[in-house]
């Protein structure tokens, strides 16, 4: 994978934020009672796709709140829009991914205890 621009590294940074707190305002109980987090942001280099990294506690919840968040990507754009609108000339698409990075550390800690 090539190295991101800085511009695609701020925009990244300013979605992460923004999509992050749009997630904090839909609260807890719209996924289940699972803890969601923003870990990372990727621009493409046109700035028109956004590729989301979701952490998601307990892990376990993870397909079902992803499911919910694939269900109001539109809402999440749509809010985003209204944040972004002014700074970028399109608001980008939005892809989610599971970042499981923290159960990938959970695991190595688990094999290095036996």
């Amino acid at each position: 994978m090539e190295q991101e621009s800085t511009r695609q590294q701020k925009v990244g940074k300013q979605l992460q934020k923004d999509i992050a707190d749009i997630i904090r305002l839909q609260g807890m109980a719209m996924y289940g009672g699972a803890m969601v987090s923003v870990t990372a942001v990727r621009m493409s280099p046109d700035l028109a796709l956004a590729r989301v990294h979701l952490s998601i506690f307990p892990s376990a919840k993870a397909p079902e709140v992803m499911k919910t968040v694939e269900q109001h990507s539109r809402v999440i754009r749509g809010e985003l829009g209204k944040r972004v609108g002014k700074q970028l000339r399109i608001v980008p698409e939005l892809m989610f991914f599971v970042d499981d990075s923290l159960d990938y550390v959970a695991r190595i800690d688990e094999l290095l205890k036996k």
